[in-house]
């Protein structure tokens, strides 16, 4: 019989136990990496209205696509192995042929740590000959007048070797998330990030100051000012030269040898793995990419701009809140429901190896995150489209007044809470299945494909819906992504005694019901950058007021998840009885 997790579950009815404060590391670090993206994304903002004033349109164009370039070489060669290391899985504490290994011990935290940093050093192998690929065909195909740019080929072989250097830090990167260190990982972003702008500003200035044609010179060493910085940090930070560390940065055997390793220093059943996440994050790739396929051969001009403008500011809100999450979330559900592995009747050992408690514990979790989404998607749904032309107005000028841009970005609002519940459950699918799952997931990607193709010709070719429609477009496929996301998890969990209660992810019907009246009233209240202030007032006090009812009807909800994310300090430090 399957245990249905209530709406008013938390981790600590389940237990007190260390997983208890791994839910504590996993917040902590999904702040951490909150707060990194924010102030990424804020130094971003500032350095490019610093350098507007500066470089024209064509330069920053070309400083786009060398971006572009390292950031296509960085996602080929590391995001699956990143995604694979991420899993715990112990491959290697069992050998059904070694009758003398003790089975009762699972491997060491160093040989878990040296497995990974061993896997690292792949996206390095990968990545090296991929730049080198990379940097001639974007000379052989680059337009002319990108090729007589000032400095072209100086900056494409500076983010070349910044990008193979970014790539050396991989292993030190393994090691921060297999022992959750996030504060040194957001300490070494950060500080890299504040170079980078700090180096492009600098240079830009001085060009102009020393009447130097630069191109994009600046932004190369930029880059590879970021490159030595992280790659510093982390180097510096995680102490290599203390010999007393369980294991090596530098490729190392894993002691003691099973058949499950090649040359003694490489996991197959990761492997295996690797290499198929690898197949569906390059599908997932061009699946994500299929939107600006289709856009540019169905619609016109000023419908792309329209719908590149409400995209970009739509998707900051997943860059900077969901995808942290979603990545902490993964490296949380895989250390709470990790299986060991043995060549002797696999299947049953998954069933049987994980705790019940873990189980719990990983249900209960994604439960209440689903739910926390879903309460912030409810307010960002009630006043997101009614004040998008406002925000669009403040925040791009007058002339997008005009455009498609505000109605697409009002659509966005309602795409935002796909993008994130999907986000979290394609997390947990991507932390607990097996390969043969995830070929299956991928076979049933492609059908959804089509489902988005067809949906967006109709939306934009025969509904003529321009940019709106590749909205919907994009809303149906997410839809059937979470289906099969849904039905995966759900199965997973039964399988275990578990189960998740759709009734207990929905907000309460009180907040359902202001949050849709609160809509209704901003809709008819006509918030635009030329409205009396006291509109304006009206509508920001209806918004504030949405939030704060939201927040005293689900107190009780919101309360349940600081308990179960805060640290145990109680726990950690005991104090001694009186005698």
């Amino acid at each position: 019989m399957s245990h249905r997790v209530g709406r008013g579950a938390t981790v600590e009815d389940h237990d007190s136990s260390p997983s208890t404060s791994l839910l504590a590391q996993s917040s902590k670090g999904a702040t951490y990496l909150i707060l990194l993206q924010v102030g990424s994304r804020a130094l971003t903002f500032i350095v490019n209205q610093i350098l507007l004033r500066f470089l024209s349109p064509e330069l920053l164009g070309v400083s786009t696509q060398l971006e572009l370039y390292s950031i296509s070489v960085l996602f080929f060669a590391r995001e699956s192995l990143r995604v694979t290391l991420q899993r715990q899985e112990d491959t290697l504490s069992v050998d059904d042929n070694n009758e003398n290994q003790d089975r009762s011990q699972p491997k060491s935290q160093g040989n878990l740590a040296q497995e990974v940093i061993n896997l690292s050093y792949l996206a390095i192998a990968l990545g090296v000959p991929l730049a080198a690929l990379f940097a001639a065909l974007y000379i052989r195909n680059a337009d002319s007048l990108v090729l007589g740019t000032p400095f072209i080929r100086s900056s494409l072989y500076l983010y070349c070797l910044a990008t193979v250097l970014e790539l050396f830090s991989e292993p030190c990167f393994a090691v921060v998330q297999q022992q959750m260190l996030y504060g040194v990982r957001a300490s070494a972003e950060t500080i890299a990030t504040f170079t980078r702008c700090l180096l492009t500003c600098g240079t830009v200035v001085w060009a102009s100051n020393a009447n130097i044609a630069a191109g994009a010179l600046p932004f190369a060493v930029g880059q590879m000012g970021y490159a030595i910085i992280l790659s510093s940090v982390y180097l510096s930070r995680l102490d290599i030269f203390n010999a007393r560390k369980p294991y090596s940065l530098l490729i190392k055997p894993i002691a003691p040898s099973s058949p499950a390793l090649i040359y003694g220093r490489y996991s197959v059943p990761r492997l295996n793995l690797a290499f198929t996440i690898y197949a569906q994050s390059i599908f997932k790739h061009l699946l994500t990419t299929g939107d600006s396929f289709l856009i540019a051969a169905f619609t016109s001009l000023e419908s792309q701009g329209g719908y590149t403008l409400a995209a970009n500011y739509g998707g900051l809100v997943a860059r900077m809140v969901f995808q942290p999450i979603e990545e902490i979330s993964r490296s949380l559900f895989g250390r709470l429901l990790h299986q060991p592995a043995s060549s002797a009747d696999k299947a049953r050992v998954r069933l049987e190896t994980v705790g019940k408690q873990h189980v719990d514990q990983a249900a209960t979790y994604l439960q209440s995150l689903l739910r926390f989404y879903l309460l912030m998607c409810t307010i960002a749904v009630a006043i997101g489209p009614p004040f998008s032309p406002l925000l669009l107005r403040i925040v791009a000028g007058s002339r997008w007044s005009s455009s498609e841009a505000p109605s697409v970005l009002a659509a966005y609002c309602y795409y935002i809470p796909l993008l994130a519940v999907n986000g979290i459950l394609e997390a947990f699918v991507s932390a607990v299945a097996t390969p043969e799952e995830l070929r299956v997931q991928s076979a049933w990607m492609l059908a959804f494909s089509a489902a988005f193709v067809g949906t967006g010709f109709l939306s934009l070719n025969v509904w003529d819906q321009g940019a709106r429609g590749l909205v919907v477009a994009n809303a149906v496929n997410m839809l059937c992504r979470i289906a099969w996301s849904w039905q995966f998890v759900q199965g997973y969990l039964r399988r275990r005694g578990a189960d998740l209660d759709f009734a207990a992810i929905l907000p309460s019907v009180w907040t359902l019901m202001y949050a849709s009246v609160t809509a209704w009233y901003l809709m008819r209240v006509e918030l635009v950058f030329e409205a009396p202030l006291w509109q304006l007032g009206q509508g920001g006090a209806a918004a504030a007021m949405c939030g704060l009812i939201t927040l005293v009807m689900e107190r009780a909800f919101l309360l349940q998840c600081y308990q179960m994310l805060r640290p145990a300090r109680d726990n950690r430090n005991p104090k001694p009885k009186a005698q």
